[in-house]
């Protein structure tokens, strides 16, 4: 009988901490999309599924925040304690998320191969985007859970 309610309640502490940090995630991506809106980039993100359009691209940017900000949920639930570490982690997984998608992913599915793990000024605009969706995500992570 105990198994059946720990089993249970590990799956709503998973459950949560998922919704949680997709609506961290979503939060943190509404931010950063709003830069890449007022920097021109959200149709490179369209591009991403064949449109080259901001609305599109918002829309693709929106779903990858979701996206991260559940997996960053998962992690944070699990491994996080406090404001403090909270935040931290959230700037490093925004550097992690930076390096995978717009380093990696983006140029290999843009076809841009040549430009995998190259740095310019584009690219470390990216970078703080991504430290600002990370720590705006890893703050709102952390008041849901706190509340």
């Amino acid at each position: 009988m105990s198994t059946a309610y720990t089993s249970q309640s590990n799956q709503t502490t998973t459950t949560a901490a998922v919704k949680n940090g997709v609506i961290a995630g979503l939060g943190g991506g509404l931010i950063f999309g709003i830069m890449m809106a007022m920097m021109g980039m959200l149709p490179m993100v369209g591009m991403l599924v064949g449109q080259e359009s901001s609305i599109v691209g918002f829309i693709v940017h929106m779903a990858i925040s979701a996206f991260f900000g559940a997996v960053f949920g998962l992690l944070a639930a699990r491994y996080l304690q406090g404001w403090t570490q909270t935040l931290i982690a959230g700037v490093v997984y925004g550097i992690i998320v930076w390096v995978i998608g717009a380093l990696v992913m983006m140029p290999l599915l843009l076809g841009m191969n040549e430009m995998v793990l190259q740095i310019g000024q584009a690219q470390w605009m990216s970078l703080a985007g991504h430290i600002i969706f990370g720590l705006v995500t890893g703050g709102i992570f952390i008041w849901l859970n706190q509340r």
